[in-house]
């Protein structure tokens, strides 16, 4: 109340000099003043006190950039709200609220340029007399939200012909050669139960007895999309990093399902076709953090392809992805390395193929 605190002892100056010096013109303007503060100040007294703040947001999980309604209902006390305004960071300027209505409501589309978890301050509402002279917040604010912001999912594009490779692996028309090659590992003898399709009959007729094949999980023929926040020059790079495995995971587990090796974890999450531990793992990517480190030691034992997303630009093949012993090696990068063609680009990277022409594996349909 500092515009209706310097009134009222100005007036309070006048009327003391008119009483001391015996100028009694200086007692209407004094007593004015001193009326005009004491009005505008139980103006926003009486005018704040029993309003409520209450907020609804439209939804809990949002893609960067999409659209999140919020709304804002503001409810007068015992008095009508005089004049006042609607404060909140997501709002460029403060909204007025509308005199003598006793509700007033407010939207506001927020969008988010960047994935995390964001913390929504509360509204509230400032209460002003007419003349500006005082305002006071209002007795009510809405409670703080949270919202998680979630990478954006962009279309995997195809680069002319002309670059190191057709494109990236994993489609469910290249899977089944890559695992016809790698299942198979090694023989043992028949345990019972085993299906006739697995028993090793030339064993048999060479007098070894009865073996059967030994099949590698399915799972290390999928492709593995393994995600290296580290190293990120700017932290645009490491948002297009995360953008890019996360639209990747989508592409590969669309077309026949892959795995996903996040930062910190052990063992990937498998996805089907039908995605439906995606939402999970959508969320722990918008938590991806540049000082996460990945498991490197799981691609010792993938026999599918990988696909290494990196945050840094290498220019140099990483050890543990050139001793993979997968059906193909991918390295993604944000934007371009000098003297190479890329495959494809997805989210502002570039993928690059480092383990030479493998027909099942180049020949994937790019959407």
């Amino acid at each position: 109340m500092g515009g209706a605190a310097s009134i009222g002892l100005l007036g309070a100056a006048l009327v003391l000099t008119g009483a001391l010096f015996d100028a009694e013109p200086l007692y209407v303007p004094g007593i004015a003043f001193i009326i005009l503060a004491g009005s505008a100040a139980g103006w926003v007294v009486a005018g704040a006190r029993g309003i409520t703040v209450s907020r609804v947001v439209g939804a809990r999980r949002a893609l960067e950039d999409e659209p999140v309604p919020i709304d804002i209902t503001v409810r007068a006390g015992p008095m009508m709200v005089p004049t006042g305004l609607l404060e909140d960071p997501l709002l460029s300027a403060p909204a007025p609220l509308t005199p003598g209505k006793r509700t007033t409501r407010i939207r506001i589309n927020a969008r988010f340029t960047r994935r995390g978890r964001k913390l929504l301050a509360g509204p509230r509402v400032v209460v002003r007399d007419p003349f500006g002279l005082a305002s006071r917040p209002g007795s009510g604010k809405a409670p703080d939200a949270e919202l998680l912001v979630l990478p954006r999912i962009e279309p995997v594009r195809a680069i002319p012909p002309g670059g190191d490779g057709a494109g990236i692996a994993g489609a469910g028309r290249a899977r089944p050669h890559i695992a016809a090659e790698v299942d198979l590992d090694g023989l043992r003898q028949l345990r019972q139960g085993t299906p006739a399709s697995r028993i090793f009959w030339p064993s048999l007729a060479r007098g070894a007895g009865m073996m059967e094949r030994r099949l590698r999980p399915e799972s290390d023929t999928r492709p593995l999309v393994l995600l290296d926040p580290r190293g990120a020059a700017v932290e645009e790079d490491l948002d297009a990093a995360v953008r890019a495995a996360a639209s990747l995971t989508v592409h590969l587990a669309r077309a026949g399902g892959c795995a996903l090796l996040l930062p910190g974890e052990r063992r990937p999450v498998i996805l089907e076709p039908t995605l439906g531990g995606w939402p999970h793992a959508h969320a722990r990517l918008a938590l991806i953090e540049g000082t996460m480190r990945p498991s490197l030691g799981a691609l010792a034992g993938r026999r599918g392809p990988v696909l290494y997303v990196a945050a840094r630009r290498m220019h140099r093949s990483p050890r543990a992805l050139a001793n993979a012993p997968g059906g193909g090696r991918i390295l993604v990068v944000p934007g371009e390395l000098a003297g190479r063609r890329p495959s494809f680009s997805v989210a502002g990277c570039h993928g690059y193929e480092l383990s030479g022409a493998r027909a099942a594996y180049a020949s994937m349909v790019v959407a």
